[in-house]
């Protein structure tokens, strides 16, 4: 399986310009994480699956983000069966009729109206950023019906649809993480029975480890992963160069310069400092479930602030290496310029958004959590 592994990053590094061209990773790469098993890390143990502990499967996403970051965010999906532990048995049991590999791409957001029928939902709308959906096996889509609704910022509730019953649009222009295919997913009158429906993050009917972990919090940290690979490449790309290229101007080289030497060597501690902390916590968190308890507000708090903290720091490595590197960095066939890019995406998301601070902040100090859904 190592050289497996190893075998298809060799093959990602060939091809990732191709996915960052059109705009997603294509069908049959991801068919190739399939059979490495990165599908079924969330899937429950009674289906087939795995129930990889969260640390080495954010491993697993981290080295593969080292290559491409927008193909970690593909695979870092492979964490969000967890949510899915609270679909009824006998649901669960009919998605994974066919293996235990699923590919779920998610759109919740913005929830859109659900016409309540006999069956479920007839569901109708328009949905951002469905990342991994032209190669997903079934997509969710957020209605009304889970706690918080009206704005549905807390838990929406998800309604899975097979991809062949929804529209996909094209429309993924960005400066980052180009290739992750999160395009908009548009339904027209389309039925979803009930069983098939979920609010995110709430009580699995699972009783299995895995679904003891915060699975919000788990979702937070597969996306957060990513940035940290993206800044592992940036600092393999400098130290690797840094020392090969002399200046036009006739300068020292890069590496010749303290300023250079001295700002990569900040970045390294700045980024394994983060990464420490980072899984130390998921370690931590599993540990305890491990043990026979449970993940306390307090662990999970560590979990969704070095989540955040790890997004940002990564993010900050990059833009220092860039700017470290003089002008040559400035040019779009540079490496720099896309993992500029590719770093600038995690920390945008909700899930790592500086306001995780002060929720975590909050229930370290012994107080409710300043948002919602934060476990």
């Amino acid at each position: 399986m190592v050289r497996a592994f190893d075998e298809m990053l060799a093959e990602l590094a060939e091809r990732r310009h191709e996915f960052r061209e059109q705009r997603y990773v294509s069908k049959d790469f991801v068919a190739r994480l399939k059979r490495l098993g990165l599908y079924r890390v969330a899937t429950p143990q009674r289906f087939g699956g795995l129930a990889m502990a969260p640390a080495d499967f954010l491993r697993q996403v981290e080295r593969i983000s080292v290559v491409d970051g927008s193909t970690g965010w593909v695979a870092s999906f492979g964490s969000l069966l967890i949510y899915l532990g609270s679909l009824p048995l006998e649901t669960q049991a009919e998605l994974y009729a066919d293996g235990p590999d699923v590919v779920l791409a998610g759109a919740l957001l913005p929830i859109q109206r659900a016409t309540p029928t006999e069956r479920g939902f007839l569901v109708n709308g328009r949905w951002k950023f469905a990342s991994g959906c032209m190669a997903a096996d079934i997509v969710c889509v957020g209605i009304p019906g889970g706690d918080g609704d009206g704005g549905g910022v807390g838990r929406p509730r998800g309604a899975l649809v097979r991809p062949d019953r929804l529209e996909i649009v094209p429309d993924w222009d960005v400066v980052g993480m180009r290739g992750t295919g999160s395009f908009d997913i548009v339904a027209k009158d389309v039925e979803v029975d009930r069983e098939w429906t979920f609010v995110r993050g709430g009580e699995p009917v699972i009783d299995e480890p895995l679904f003891r972990y915060p699975a919000i919090s788990y979702a937070a940290q597969s996306l957060s992963v990513v940035s940290a690979g993206v800044a592992r490449a940036a600092l393999d790309f400098a130290e690797r160069v840094g020392s090969g290229r002399a200046s036009n101007t006739g300068a020292p080289k890069l590496a010749e310069r303290a300023y250079y030497r001295a700002g990569i060597a900040e970045a390294e501690a700045k980024l394994r400092s983060a990464r420490a902390y980072f899984y130390e916590a998921a370690d931590e968190a599993w540990q305890a479930i491990v043990d026979g308890g449970q993940v306390s507000d307090e662990r999970n708090a560590h979990l969704r602030l070095s989540a955040a903290y790890l997004a940002r720091t990564s993010s900050e490595v990059v833009h220092q290496v860039v700017s470290l590197s003089g002008a040559a960095a400035i040019y779009n066939d540079h490496p720099l310029p896309a993992l500029l890019g590719d770093a600038l995406v995690p920390q945008e998301h909700a899930f790592l958004s500086p306001a995780m601070y002060d929720a975590a902040g909050a229930v370290l100090m012994g107080q409710p959590a300043t948002i919602p859904a934060f476990r």
